[in-house]
């Protein structure tokens, strides 16, 4: 049984929370531990409430081979096999402690994406406090089912799945002993047209889960996590760089510190537009109604003279008799005289008003 909101080193996440926005460093270090580090004073200075960072190596995730199937075709990444993009996008293991010890220093989470189950096993021993399962991972049943095991939460990106597919991988999770899960709806596009983000698919996995839903996005912007906010994502995952321009592997669909500030700023603005529904009078409102439309007299009128639409009028403010009466008011006689701007009231009139229950509904 799932939870419907999750705990991230003492960061509750769910519908009711602010948006829990994650950097996501990849392999944006170009290879430096130095980069890597100042990656994460960069990106704590944001605001963003995570860092994460994947944890393969090219041997752990893919062969040495140059077999047509290990050659990218198209993309940011094309000509290249699988193993010589992971051999430079990869964190080296004996960084890991490192920096975890900088996100502490800083007063950030950091967790990790394993590709393995070693990696899994170094993840643990640094007490790393959630996984991240990546897309291309989510058929791989085995390291699922190892992650849920640790009880730690689960987040998880749907890129390329279907939706059996989808439904498996969060079975695994639940059949391994996993009570915190969130989804992250994902299309693994590198970079992702904005056409491609299918945004509505985040609201449908609200309808068929209950626990947190997010984005994994991909775009070049940030137009998508915005908008995914006010569809009921709760998680939102962009990469982060210091440097669109400096030449690193994913800083194409990147986002530089200051947009990553402005990112955490929006997304949060965009959840507290969503508020709750309903329709009481909020305190912004205040005073607001008595504004509104209302029956006044619009020219002075004298005792038996009969009311017109010439000398009553809907008008604002909204202290006179409510507009629904106005065709029961034409006609009838004054039972006094009345002056120019007088809210009217039933008691100028020398017949009884009929009222009708409001109606509720149309249908």
């Amino acid at each position: 049984m799932f939870s419907n909101s999750i705990k991230i080193a003492n960061r509750v996440i769910g519908s009711n929370t602010e948006p829990y926005v994650i950097a996501e460093l990849s392999g944006n270090h170009k290879g430096s531990l130095e980069q890597a580090l100042a990656m994460i004073d960069s990106a704590a200075s944001t605001g963003v409430d995570a860092i994460k960072i994947q944890t393969y190596s090219a041997d752990t995730i893919t062969l040495k081979h140059n077999a047509p199937e290990f050659q990218i075709e198209g993309g940011l990444w094309a000509g290249r096999t699988l193993y010589d993009l992971y051999q430079e996008a990869y964190t080296p293991w004996e960084w890991h402690q490192a920096l975890f010890e900088r996100a502490r220093e800083r007063n950030i989470t950091l967790f990790s994406s394993p590709f393995d189950l070693t990696a899994i096993e170094l993840l643990e021993s640094l007490g790393c406090p959630a996984y991240k399962i990546a897309s291309f991972e989510i058929n791989d049943i085995g390291l699922i089912a190892a992650a849920a095991k640790t009880n730690k939460p689960i987040i998880m990106s749907t890129g390329l799945a279907t939706l059996d597919e989808i439904y498996e991988a969060v079975n695994t999770v639940a059949e391994s002993g996993g009570t915190q899960l969130a989804l992250l709806h994902c299309i693994s596009g590198y970079p992702t047209p904005i056409e491609d983000c299918n945004l509505r698919t985040v609201a449908d996995l609200c309808t068929r889960f209950d626990f947190p839903i997010g984005l994994s996005d991909h775009t070049i912007d940030s137009t998508a996590s915005t908008t995914a906010i006010a569809l009921g994502a709760s998680v939102i995952e962009k990469h982060f760089t210091l440097d669109k321009n400096d030449g690193s592997v994913d800083a194409a669909f990147s986002l530089e510190p200051d947009a990553f500030k402005q990112l955490k700023l929006e997304t949060t603005r965009v959840h507290k537009t969503l508020g709750t529904a309903g329709y009481e009078v909020k305190p912004s409102e205040k005073g607001g109604r008595n504004f509104r439309r209302s029956l006044y007299v619009s020219r002075a009128i004298r005792k038996g003279e009969c009311f017109t639409k010439e000398n009553v009028r809907s008008v604002r403010p909204a202290l006179g008799l409510h507009t629904r009466y106005l065709e029961q008011v034409i006609g009838q006689q004054a039972s006094q005289d009345i002056a120019f701007g007088e809210p009217m009231s039933e008691g100028f009139l020398t017949k009884p008003l009929i009222t009708t229950p409001k109606k509720t509904s149309v249908k």
